[in-house]
């Protein structure tokens, strides 16, 4: 019988403290069905594209971790099948730890966050740089977004996601939220002016 994908996470020693702290018979019924899955969902997929930012994590040959943000127009991060998403990387500080750590260790980890509905998705997988495909470099980057040059291509393998609760999650937003959310105020506040001007009153006050 094969390893639920979700022994990515829940190693022998992450299992024996879920049994002595009383977690283990609900993750087990979940193992029971094949643990977490390993494809990407339509519900994965709409919630990637939405996305304008995300964490990768990766370790070294020591075992030393990293964690690298990585963001641009919502959709930078692209489902290339239903296994396999990827992303444009651009030149940067020019340290390169990420790409040493994939060389050595290729075991990786996207953590993607939508805090304005105080959402979280945990992916585990493997991750490799590609630099002498110009044309899958080419697919992966958006044609209007101008603020870097793309260097290569990382492409991550899923083995395995899942979905946090929103327990302790801030709320945050972007400019775009904002401005979606206040438009419907500026639309009432033009409506109201356009009354007062037919009705030959002011529409600004003065103190």
């Amino acid at each position: 019988m094969s390893k639920p994908t979700s022994d990515v996470a829940f190693t022998d020693t992450v299992k024996a403290i879920q049994e002595r702290k009383g977690s283990r018979k609900g993750y087990a019924r979940m193992e029971d069905k094949g643990g977490w899955s390993d494809r990407v969902t339509d519900d994965l997929a709409a919630f990637v594209a939405a996305r304008d930012s995300f964490y990768l994590a990766t370790a070294n040959a020591d075992g030393q971790p990293y964690i690298q943000h990585r963001g641009g127009k919502p959709g930078f991060l692209k489902v290339l099948d239903d296994n396999t998403l990827a992303f444009a990387d651009f030149a940067g500080n020019r340290q390169y730890v990420t790409q040493g750590n994939l060389e050595d260790n290729p075991k990786a980890f996207i953590f993607l966050m939508d805090y304005a509905n105080r959402r979280r998705v945990k992916i585990w997988g493997t991750a490799r740089v590609v630099e002498d495909d110009a044309a899958l470099i080419q697919s992966l980057t958006d044609a209007d977004y101008t603020d870097g040059t793309p260097e290569r291509a990382v492409v991550f393998e899923i083995a395995a996601w899942d979905v946090n609760c929103p327990q302790h999650i801030m709320p945050r937003f972007t400019e775009a939220d904002i401005a979606r959310a206040v438009q419907p105020l500026h639309d009432r506040i033009r409506e109201l002016e356009s009354q007062l001007a037919a009705a030959g009153l002011p529409t600004n006050v003065s103190s």
